[in-house]
């Protein structure tokens, strides 16, 4: 019989909804059943695409004698990281400080008062590899439960009070950072620097995309160009490794070895959105196509496998399927309806056979190209899940490959892009991994950012800019309630809930922004308006600046947090800094400017002894001492001499600069937004360009070369 989560929403949670582990979500009826039966909580935390919550789940939750423990002695409680990372944030916080290492799935035991008093991450069933057995675990914690409850008690509370500390605030910071904290913060990234292969520190490499933005930010800043090399030897390496999908497009989310060569093969869309921002940035500070092209190839990947009927963008895509040889006649490959056993990149790997089979006389270009080996080519298998297979990854340059195979490089380019649809055709009969198909607010507000970027800076790739616009609107028409002044973070097939945190709104602004900046809608900045002043009604920490992760209102989430580092997602504070730079270079609100100052202030220690640690911060810092020129173009969008304008506006790399694009029909509404724009005609019926700064603007240009002359010093 399915337990409790078989009425939720969460794909997460869904997938265990036939478990004989009785699960609860989280929320009141676990909380009073663990008080009224005296049972400590097992709370395990997810999300429906990680590998080892799949493996933890067969291994244990699947288990009916293990199930028989926990049902007996706990009150267990599955959580979606995804859809509640507040909760996440809190137990994070305690596993991390508590075993020095964090990650998913999580599993925290707590108190009936939600104090936690241990945890880990992944535990085998039995002990191997160094880690005790679930079993083992769960026997001796009801042990410990049983006969030793006042110590369990006293270091949970003190435990607990112990954490208030990440939440309380610190002594503000009076001072903005100089200019030298950035300059500080790029040598440090140059000292952890992997000259070699790109990226920083050593294996397993995450894909960090605020870091190139950061660096690529200072080289515009500076002119300095190690910080651009760093970047765009990173990003280079990553577009020619493993991690990237070379036959779907898109990246999988990061690299187990410190080459690039081995993925972890789930694909998140936060990782699509970001890292499309990093190439479109890569492509304009260097002038390289390449960079353009993989953005364009991510993009269309998001486009053709991650966007809901409606126009909205799904999160994730599992790192497991079933191997095509395993799966069963009619199996899909979705966790409900097959029972194969699953793998991690089964989708996605190749036997040389296969690749032969597929290709015919095309096969040896790919071969060498893609490093295609008969006994296969994993440097690292450390789960003997790819025996036998290929990881495709960049092994030889096009020349190379000409020069190898005696064909001429055009041919070998025409060769590929055959191969690549005939294997794409072959793969698509593959079991399909599972699609993670609930809406996210935040996620969509990253990724209407990417599109919208996208649409204006890359030649020839306007079409993108609907794919934002279709987005935003599904946001605004399912996900925001304007009378309230309500966000919700997800939609999952009809339904909308969980109320916003401070990430929902800062990456929706985001987006709209940008979106603002691609077609110059009022209505965009208008609702980003709206939507920064909720947020700062719900998040802002007058007493410490900066903005907490959640409203506090929660009783059953023991700790208000504010987040501090950029990780996988940037923190809330880090891109709210970003938005209320071009905010307020946009409305002139001293109060936008204030709160940015202040939580720049705030984070001055931090940035200067681990700016590591918040490089999308240092990207905004770098943004406040280069200044925020506005570039006004004015003139129907659609019209030629518009567009040439535009082109050169995009055309030169300047990341701070803010383009406002002024449609003559729109201009009024504009500017009762932002009304220093109504002073600002079209001269002589031609489009023309201003270059501003601080709303005083030059005179205007209508031609091209007059606009990139008047550049030229931005």
């Amino acid at each position: 019989m399915p337990n409790r989560l078989a009425s939720e929403h969460s794909p997460y949670l869904l997938q265990h909804q036939d478990n004989p582990v009785e699960w609860y979500p989280w929320g009141e009826e676990a909380f009073e059943r663990s008080r009224r039966e005296d049972k400590p909580i097992f709370l395990s935390i997810g999300y429906s695409t990680c590998h080892w919550c799949h493996v933890m789940e067969h291994e244990s939750f699947e288990s009916p004698e293990l199930a028989a423990v926990l049902n007996e002695h706990f009150v267990s409680v599955k959580v979606d990281r995804e859809e509640r990372p507040d909760v996440d944030r809190v137990y994070m916080t305690f596993v991390q400080s508590t075993t020095g290492s964090g990650g998913w799935p999580m599993s925290v035991w707590l108190t009936p008062t939600l104090q936690p008093f241990y945890g880990g991450t992944y535990f085998p069933p039995a002990a191997r590899w160094g880690k005790p057995g679930f079993a083992e675990i769960l026997v001796e914690i009801a042990r410990v439960w049983r006969e030793e409850r006042d110590k369990v008690l006293q270091s949970a509370a003190s435990i607990v009070e112990r954490l208030r500390g990440f939440g309380s605030p610190g002594s503000p910071g009076t001072q903005v950072p100089p200019a030298a904290i950035l300059d500080r913060a790029a040598a440090e990234f140059a000292g952890s620097f992997d000259a070699r292969r790109g990226g920083f520190g050593s294996a397993p490499k995450f894909p960090r995309p605020s870091e190139p933005l950061f660096l690529l930010r200072e080289h515009a800043r500076t002119g300095k160009n190690e910080p651009r090399d760093m970047a765009l030897v990173t990003l280079r390496a990553m577009a020619l490794g493993g991690m990237r999908d070379h036959l779907g497009g898109g990246f999988h989310r990061y690299s187990v070895d410190a080459d690039w060569r081995v993925p972890h093969f789930e694909k998140m869309l936060y990782d699509q959105a970001q890292l499309a921002l990093a190439y479109v940035e890569a492509a304009q500070a260097s002038g390289d196509a390449f960079y353009g092209d993989v953005a364009v190839d991510t993009l269309d990947y998001v486009r053709r496998d991650l966007v809901d009927p409606g126009g909205a963008f799904h999160s994730a895509e599992d790192a497991d399927s079933v191997p095509p040889e395993q799966a069963a006649d009619g199996a899909d490959g979705d966790r409900s309806t097959a029972k194969p056993h699953k793998m991690e990149g089964a989708y996605y790997i190749w036997s040389d056979d296969e690749i032969r089979d597929v290709l015919g006389a095309d096969a040896d270009v790919f071969r060498e190209r893609y490093g295609v080996r008969p006994g296969g080519n994993a440097p690292f298998d450390p789960q003997n899940e790819f025996t036998n297979k290929n990881l495709l990854y960049t092994a030889r340059s096009i020349e190379e490959v000409a020069s190898l195979t005696s064909r001429s490089p055009q041919d070998v380019e025409a060769t590929l892009r055959r191969a690549r649809i005939s294997l794409l055709e072959r793969r698509s009969r593959r079991p399909k991994p599972h699609l993670d198909d609930k809406v996210l607010t935040a996620w969509n507000g990253l990724m209407i950012a990417a599109f919208a970027r996208a649409s204006r800076v890359l030649a020839g790739q306007d079409r993108f800019v609907e794919d934002a616009r279709r987005a935003a609107r599904f946001i605004q028409r399912h996900l925001w309630n304007p009378a309230s002044g309500t966000l919700l973070r997800r939609y999952r097939q009809g339904d909308a809930g969980v109320e916003g945190y401070a990430e929902d709104y800062a990456f929706l602004i985001f987006g709209l922004v940008e979106l603002f900046q691609a077609d110059g809608d009022p209505l965009c900045l208008e609702w980003a308006l709206a939507l920064q002043k909720r947020q700062d009604e719900l998040f802002w920490d007058e007493a410490g600046a900066g903005w907490f992760s959640t409203t506090g209102t929660d009783a059953s989430v023991l700790l208000r947090l504010k987040e501090d580092y950029d990780g996988a997602e940037p923190a809330a504070s880090s891109v709210s800094v970003m938005n209320l730079l071009a905010l307020s270079h946009l409305t002139a609100d001293t109060s936008m400017t204030e709160k940015v100052e202040r939580t720049l202030a705030g984070v001055a220690s931090r940035a200067a002894q681990a700016g590591r640690a918040v490089p999308m911060m240092l990207a905004a810092l770098s943004t406040y001492h280069g200044g925020m020129p506005q570039v006004v173009l004015v003139g129907d969008p659609a019209a030629d001499d518009a567009r040439a304008l535009s082109r050169v506006a995009h055309g030169r790399y300047l990341p701070s600069a803010l383009i406002v694009p002024v449609a003559p029909a729109r201009q009024q509404e504009l500017a009762t937004l932002l009304p220093w724009i109504g002073s600002l005609p079209a001269r002589n019926g031609r489009a023309t360009a201003y270059v501003c700064r601080n709303f005083t603007c030059e005179v205007g240009v209508s031609s091209a070369e007059e606009l990139a002359s008047k550049l030229q010093g931005e």
